[in-house]
């Protein structure tokens, strides 16, 4: 008998090797057994740190989001506002078109001016300050007795817009981590849309007042959102680049805490923040200068994204997008629907429309490319576009053109959303380099709510001149237009790197054939 675990050895020995080695192997089992144990319990922790960390800087984008509603839900309560408001305050078709375009213009002037305001009080409180300053523009307009006081009232709202529109992509940049970035910088437009969505539903719900009071109502709810907004100040923090600029440092790393995942991303994240910011004023001043002398002098490659960038927010605008939503009862008027409630519940319909596809926008635009999504929706546009005007013009008045109508507007907002609606914005924000960035973006911008204000104010006169019909047949050569523009200046740059886009505009003659030559190149490298 021997030992459990021992055997004799040759000199008639007892051995306990065996024995101790699985006194070890015990040893080391139980040891790993405890690593184990540590290393699942920190994995847990860094799940339970992530799934917070997002909530918690979702929350932000979309409490900075909230400003964006207040544009979406101004323009769409225009639309059927305007009805109450030209037969309560008897306004011309001028003083109307001015009423509904001068929003455009005057936000322009606030998106300008919140640069350097938040630069000198930060993205949070811009934000607040856009906020009461919307609610003060709105609570003149709902009590407005004058086209005149009416107009004060509009003007404050723009600018309250302006700055908010203005400040909210810069502020969910820079709160949100490298990784989510482009899915949350989206946020914006999809308010915006949430918000013309809300403008309809608001029209058609309050529609049955007497006419002294419904619009006043409809212009009044507007002011929730900016309320929501005064509460979320209490949860958002400010962005810890300001902080960093102020020399809060300690207070941009609690931020960074609470937003990046990893906490050992945190100080370097933070490293980095600081060598951007540590720059002097006398250097920042000379970098200012230099930029705008280049956008004013620019290289060949620089003119092109220009125009790329600047052009593809024209586009966006002079096929009409605005003119369809602002005016969409007077689309379904002149095709036979007199009913002021239907014509408000046909315009819910394209609210619905609008906000349903740039939410599968979202989703398609990582995965398919830029460049497809505009191609669809310009041609989608065009279609639309020309069998709207082509339906108005020979179908008369009555069902079938009611429907068509309501099918062709549907149809095009659809059409915009999934492409032209946030691709235009995707794309200007990726076309040119990072120290050029915010200027030129600016300047398209411009472009944008120039040709936004030019449209909206525009639409009456046009349509009484070469009727609603000829209108939008313009707007359709205008989007067939837009197709060749895509074709021709706007490269892909899904998956590509800065430089790599740089590279395009330096070889523009190759962008139809760079996305098949970059495939087949990957396939020969595969194959050798």
């Amino acid at each position: 008998m021997g030992l459990v675990g021992a055997h004799e050895n040759g000199n008639g020995e007892m051995d306990l090797s065996l024995g101790k080695k699985n006194k070890y192997k015990r040893m080391d089992s139980e040891l790993s057994d405890d690593f184990d144990d540590d290393a699942l319990h920190h994995h847990h922790q860094q799940l339970e740190r992530k799934k917070s960390t997002r909530k918690y800087v979702l929350a932000c984008a979309i409490f900075a989001s909230l400003n964006n509603v207040l544009l979406g839900y101004d323009v769409g309560v225009m639309s059927g506002a305007i009805i109450f408001i030209q037969e309560d305050l008897k306004i011309t078709e001028v003083q109307e078109e001015i009423l509904v375009g001068i929003l455009s213009v005057i936000s322009l002037l606030g998106s300008l001016a919140g640069g350097r305001t938040s630069d000198i009080i930060g993205r949070k409180w811009t934000m607040a300050f856009a906020a009461v300053v919307f609610q003060i523009g709105a609570a003149i307009m709902a009590l407005a007795p004058s086209f005149e006081v009416l107009m004060i009232g509009r003007v404050l709202a723009g600018v309250g817009i302006g700055f908010g529109v203005m400040i909210a992509p810069v502020y969910i940049a820079e709160i949100s981590p490298t990784v989510d970035r482009g899915y949350l910088t989206s946020f914006p437009e999809i308010s915006i849309n949430l918000g013309i969505l809300l403008g309809y539903v608001s029209n058609y719900a309050f529609s049955g007042l007497s006419v002294h009071i419904n619009w006043r109502v409809m212009l009044a709810v507007g002011i929730l959102p900016s309320v929501f907004i005064g509460f979320a100040l209490f949860i958002i923090p400010e962005s810890p680049r300001w902080l960093v600029m102020q020399n809060r440092v300690d207070e941009a790393r609690l931020v960074l805490f609470k937003t990046i995942e990893n906490e050992r991303e945190v100080d370097e994240r933070l490293s980095e923040i600081v060598a951007a910011a540590g720059i002097s004023n006398e250097g920042e001043k000379n970098e200012e200068k230099a930029v705008w002398r280049e956008l004013l002098s620019p290289s060949p490659s620089l003119r092109r994204m220009l125009i790329t960038g600047f052009g593809i927010q024209c586009f966006q605008q002079i096929t009409g997008i605005d003119a369809t939503v602002y005016y969409s009862p007077t689309i379904f008027k002149d095709a036979g629907i007199e009913n002021k409630s239907k014509l408000l519940a046909a315009t819910v319909a394209v609210g619905v429309t609008k906000t349903a596809f740039i939410l599968i926008a979202t989703f398609l635009v990582d995965r398919v490319g830029r460049k497809p999504l505009l191609y669809v929706s310009t041609i989608g546009m065009t279609f639309c576009l020309f069998t709207l005007s082509l339906s108005l013009a020979i179908l008369g008045k009555g069902q079938l053109v009611i429907a068509m109508a309501l099918l062709c507007v549907c149809g095009n907002v659809a059409f915009f959303s999934v492409g032209m609606g946030p691709v235009c914005w995707i794309v200007t924000s990726e076309i040119f380099p990072l120290r050029l960035r915010a200027q030129a973006s600016a300047l398209g911008a411009v472009g944008n709510r120039l040709c936004s204000g030019f449209v909206a104010m525009s639409f009456l006169s046009l349509a009484r001149t070469i009727t609603v019909a000829g209108t939008f047949f313009l707007f359709s050569l205008m989007s067939a237009l837009s197709v060749l523009f895509v074709y021709k200046l706007v490269p892909e740059t899904k998956g590509k790197s800065l430089e790599q886009i740089e590279l395009l505009f330096q070889n523009h003659n190759e962008w139809q054939g760079s996305e098949l030559e970059l495939e087949d190149s990957e396939h020969l490298v595969h194959k050798t």
